[in-house]
């Protein structure tokens, strides 16, 4: 019989568990895996609400061949207002373990175009990835959002940091650096350094637990400050990052009693290429982009104040990449990936440093940042 993708519903829960267990027998991959319930935990579909998760399967005679997800939001270009996009997530394909079903990759993504042609994917682990080389032969179009990190405690991120360690050479450097004393005494000048060159004037910070009311005004007045966003008025932000949630946290940021921004920041979920580090990400933020630094060192203090060791954040703005380096930020090798299908990228204007985008977008939240 034909595949057939459909929304992917209660009734075919055992055939993705089928596939899911396929998968997983042949790729012992923990991340290939499809969502084992219909209904989306994050993001449900709900009445009056346009950010929202929705799943299809692949379907070969009730076999599941297949998946992907779609996450529906609001997107705002500038001179064009606002639009509904959506992102492409989470695509699986029985094709991964057998070539018998190496096509339903493309029947995926040809699907989410009809259904969404304002299609856009964010992520993926690098260029040279199978779903962003796909992407590339279909014409859609690919850029890195920029990589930034702080090194919070110079000792545990020499000893720790595994994905810089591989090189037997390089992990007798760290260590050398690490007990002599001296990667303590380059990482802290060198980030001291770039503080002391951008003075960042005072500010006050609080921590919220529901985002107040004047976000809203925020949103209004400083919207058209980029070429391209995704929606952050309070309704958005406060279904992303709902009252009670103990794992971001949230900032509110203002100067002189007038507020000019907020951040959301959090504990990374533990990934070995950072041994046993704490990793805090900056996940998400806004303001007008004179006001960016402002934010990222309230974000950065936060983080510090909580204990981790290093301090990662990607961010697309030129000005949040100017106040990352402000707050004493490297800029590192990207393997976060933006790419837009060719409806999507004939509407953008400007570069994607005009454009603000960063680890909320996607299917980034809520931890898989």
């Amino acid at each position: 019989m034909p595949i057939v993708i459909q929304p992917y519903r209660e009734e075919h829960q055992e055939a993705v568990r089928a596939f899911n267990q396929r998968l997983q027998a042949t790729t012992a991959d923990p991340n290939l895996v499809f969502y084992a319930r219909s209904s989306p935990s994050w993001l449900p579909k709900i009445d009056g609400s346009p950010l929202y998760n929705q799943y299809f399967v692949a379907l070969e005679d009730g076999a599941v061949r297949g998946a992907y997800a779609l996450k529906c939001e609001r997107f705002l270009l500038t001179g064009h207002g606002e639009y509904t996009v959506a992102c492409y997530h989470h695509p699986l394909s029985e094709g991964i373990i057998n070539r018998t079903y190496s096509a339903v990759g493309s029947l995926l993504l040809r699907d989410a175009l009809s259904r969404e042609p304002m299609l856009y994917a964010l992520g993926m682990g690098g260029l040279d990835r199978p779903l962003a080389k796909m992407l590339k032969v279909m014409g859609w179009s690919l850029q890195l959002v920029p990589f930034y990190f702080r090194v919070v405690h110079p000792y545990r991120f020499f000893r720790q940091m595994n994905a810089l360690r591989q090189a037997r050479w390089r992990r007798w450097l760290m260590d050398l650096g690490a007990f002599s004393g001296a990667g303590w005494l380059s990482v802290t000048a060198a980030q001291s350094a770039r503080q002391f060159l951008n003075r960042i004037s005072p500010f006050e910070m609080t921590e919220v637990d529901d985002f107040p009311a004047w976000t809203d005004t925020l949103w209004l007045e400083t919207k058209d400050a980029y070429c391209l966003t995704s929606v952050r008025d309070r309704a958005t932000i406060c279904r992303l990052y709902p009252p009670g949630d103990q794992h971001l946290t949230k900032l509110c940021v203002s100067q002189q009693g007038k507020p000019i921004g907020w951040a959301v920041v959090g504990e990374r979920r533990r990934d070995p290429k950072y041994g046993s580090l704490h990793v805090g990400s900056i996940v998400d933020c806004w303001a007008r982009p004179d006001n960016a630094a402002q934010v990222m060192l309230a974000a950065t203090q936060t983080l510090e104040h909580k204990g981790m060791d290093l301090i990662v954040s990607n961010q697309s703005h030129q000005q949040w990449c100017r106040a990352l380096e402000g707050c004493g930020f490297f800029r590192s090798e990207s393997n976060f990936v933006f790419a837009t299908s060719k409806k999507l990228s004939a509407l953008l204007q400007g570069k994607l440093s005009d454009f603000h985008l960063n680890r909320a977008n996607g299917d980034g939240l809520p931890r898989n940042f």
